[in-house]
């Protein structure tokens, strides 16, 4: 005899098809959050650096005056 699925075989079917979409969804904003971290950190460095170098030639003129 051959078997019909069950709904039991169907439920736990879709139950997989969502626990591979959550895996995958999860993936992605965890990467998304990853490249947005990236694009922001250089900013923070470029910021500090700009003060410290805006900083120096101001102090060096000061000290040749």
């Amino acid at each position: 005899m051959e078997q019909k699925p069950t709904k039991s075989s169907g439920k736990d079917a879709r139950a997989a098809r969502l626990a591979a979409a959550l895996k995958a969804n999860l993936r992605k904003r965890k990467a998304q959050t990853r490249a947005r971290a990236q694009t922001k950190d250089p900013a923070k460095d470029r910021s500090s650096e700009g003060d410290d170098a805006a900083a120096s030639p101001a102090g060096e003129a000061q000290k040749g005056e």
